[in-house]
């Protein structure tokens, strides 16, 4: 069949042949010796697929076209891709003279070519084809003088490219030649159609094993036995092990037993007899089991899809253990700024400390200078004079007056779980760890670390922290990491650290490396100048906070205030004075029943020596006395509590971590 092309409608009569001399008209039926003869059909189609049975893609494309020139007897053989926006053609293979062409392409236009694209028919030119076609560059060099062009066309009859023979001889026209070329267009077409599915399949399974691998949950392929058939990267990842651990083996065995039943339930309402499949979402109900044999929980979707009949599921799986660590972090970091929050409120309401007299000039000094720098201050006084305040002010007035102020009661802390308070603590580090926890330390970081109480310290602790004082560094309690902190220590104790070192009770050089620069912090019965200062101010202040207001001290009051020798110090003259304004009725200070206890008289002296009474100072032993059984008498009346709106600390107006370190100090055993 020839196109309907004008050229070769209007092709008659004899024309002159290149490389012929004669001009004879080309006879309509050549002749041609027996080895000019071709094969015949089987052997034409038994060639084809020899040459190209075993093989795809460029090769086969390769074979084709060789096998192809065998077929026809031609010298040149070539199968393209159409291209149609650019009206070119693009081969996928070419033979010609005996080799192969690489990156052949060109334009149809004025070529043999043009007719069977524009009209996907076979063309075929079987003799001077250079002179119907001038304006191919291409023909002259190879010699040409005979055609033979199919298309390709894919199922739907559009065209997809062409296969096309040259020869530098006539072709005859014979049915054979039409009946070769159409097969080997066909199959042709048909590999080209193959490999372009298999190229868009390929792509999209590269597009989803990128997406399968870039997923952060894990993604589970299950068969309907809920065997694992593939997995992701992230699959790997949360069980813990390799690819090859989790391929071919039931997804149930990485379950937990309860987790597992739950979970063939499931799967069978998708993938099970009558089942209509679709997809259900399961919340964090599964608890899964890594190749370790730990576990954790996770939530899930589970998803059902049919392959040639077959079913599968698609499991993906998230590990939320994570999730809840970082929910408690988050609560953690909400306690811990509740609590500094706290702190700052608590520190803007204590920092106007009151003192005129010169023991209290020498501490404001001492403050004065050392808060500008980043030296360990070691503040020393007895328990109620105020040490905390102390170093707040410091540390309000110091460099990192914006950064955390944390403060660690040492006496308050049970010794078990005193270094994890101290250093914090890895999750599972010891029975009732659920969780990773920052210590003070952390906590104070770029700020000042309140240690109250450090002669509480026990022995082995004090190792550890005199090797955070010297390093920086620390590490948590069940953990490898080294921690680095920058925090300034600022240590306060009521008892004689001296004496402890001799005694061997307190280290000598965990001492010499708090002992950079004290403070100490008189005791209010040598500074008596203070105690109507800090009453008034007391007065006042708690006055406001209660909404009431109070007439200036009488006589009376002003003189047991002074006879007191406050062992609790100013905590206690505190407490005294908010005693008294809850029990008073009116403007009037009912001061003397909300004192300790009445003033010591002195045994009156000989006539003319003097007034018959006179106040005296408690020695230590009796102030301890005092204490001791003022302690004993508020247990007493709350039953032995501590803590609490009725306890023991409410009642003597003494912060609870304070009354339980008084009671371990003073050796008092609760009813």
């Amino acid at each position: 069949m020839e196109p309907s092309d004008s050229r070769l409608d209007a092709w008659k009569g004899p024309l002159k042949h290149p490389g012929r001399t004669d001009e004879r008209p080309y006879p309509e039926k050549p002749l041609a010796s027996t080895d000019q003869m071709k094969s015949s059909e089987d052997q034409v189609i038994r060639l084809l697929l020899e040459a190209t049975a075993s093989k795809t893609g460029t090769d086969f494309f390769r074979a084709l076209v060789k096998s192809l020139a065998q077929a026809l007897g031609t010298t040149t053989a070539w199968v393209t891709e159409f291209l149609p926006a650019e009206r070119r053609l693009q081969a996928l293979a070419m033979w010609s003279q005996g080799r192969y062409i690489r990156e052949y392409e060109y334009d149809i236009g004025d070529t043999p070519c043009e007719p069977v694209i524009d009209t996907c028919r076979v063309c075929h030119i079987p003799d001077r084809v250079i002179e119907l076609f001038p304006g191919d560059p291409d023909l002259a060099p190879l010699n040409a003088v005979s055609y033979l062009g199919a298309p390709l066309v894919d199922q739907a009859g559009k065209l997809i490219g062409h296969l096309a023979a040259l020869d530098d001889k006539p072709m005859p026209d014979t049915g054979h030649f039409l009946s070769v070329i159409e097969l080997f267009a066909a199959r042709a077409a048909a590999e080209y159609l193959r490999e372009k599915a298999e190229g868009k399949l390929k792509a999209r399974e590269e597009h989803l094993r990128r997406l399968l691998n870039a997923a952060m949950d894990a993604i589970v392929n299950l068969d309907a036995d809920l065997v694992i058939r593939q997995i992701n990267p992230a699959a790997c990842e949360v069980f813990g092990c390799e690819e090859e651990d989790l391929i071919g083996e039931s997804l149930l065995d990485f379950l937990h037993p309860s987790s597992a039943a739950r979970f063939k339930v499931l799967a069978g309402s998708l993938a099970g007899p009558g089942a209509s499949g679709g997809k259900l979402w399961i919340p964090d109900a599964l608890e899964a089991n890594r190749w370790d044999r730990t576990t954790f929980p996770a939530e899930a979707t589970l998803s059902r899809y049919e392959i040639e009949g077959r079913i599968f599921l698609t499991l993906i799986l998230r590990n939320i253990d994570e999730r809840r660590e970082a929910q408690k972090r988050i609560d953690q970091l909400y306690r811990e700024t509740e609590y500094l929050k706290s702190a700052i409120n608590q520190a803007a309401a204590d920092d106007d400390m009151i003192g005129s007299c010169p023991a209290m000039r020498t501490l404001f000094d001492g403050i004065e200078r050392v808060a500008q720098t980043d030296a360990t201050a070691l503040i020393l006084g007895e328990t109620g004079t105020g040490k905390e305040l102390v170093a707040r002010s410091l540390h309000r007035r110091s460099l990192r007056r914006n950064r955390p102020f944390v403060c660690v009661n040492c006496g308050a802390i049970p010794g078990s779980l005193m270094e994890s308070e101290f250093f914090g603590h890895e999750k599972g580090a010891f029975t009732g760890a659920t969780d990773r926890r920052k210590g003070r330390f952390e906590s104070a970081d770029g700020g000042t670390l309140f240690l109250d109480e450090i002669g509480e310290l026990p022995p082995d602790l004090q190792a550890k922290l005199l090797r955070v004082l010297q390093d920086g560094e620390f590490e948590r309690v069940g953990g490898s990491e080294r921690i680095r902190v920058d925090v300034r220590i600022v240590a306060a104790t009521h008892r004689d650290l001296d004496q402890m070192v001799r005694e061997g009770t307190f280290r000598q050089d965990l001492y010499y490396r708090l002992h950079v620069f004290p403070l100490t912090i008189a005791p209010l019965r040598e500074r008596k100048q203070d105690v109507l200062l800090l009453a008034e101010a007391f007065i006042q202040r708690l006055g406001q906070k209660m909404g009431r207001t109070f007439d200036p001290l009488s006589e009376s009051d002003r003189a047991a205030l002074l006879a007191c020798s406050w062992p609790g110090n100013v905590r206690e003259l505190q407490n005294v004075i908010e005693r008294a304004i809850i029990q008073s009725r009116g403007k009037s200070l009912n001061l003397v029943p909300a004192m300790p206890h009445p003033p010591v008289p002195e045994k009156a002296g000989p006539a003319g020596d003097g007034p018959g009474e006179k106040a005296t100072i408690l020695t230590d032993a009796q102030m301890r006395e005092f204490e001791k059984r003022n302690i004993e008498r508020a247990l007493a009346q709350s039953g032995g509590v501590v803590f609490g709106a009725d306890g023991a600390a409410a009642r003597l107006g003494l912060k609870p971590t304070t009354l339980a370190s008084r009671i371990k100090t003073l050796g008092i055993r609760k009813p």
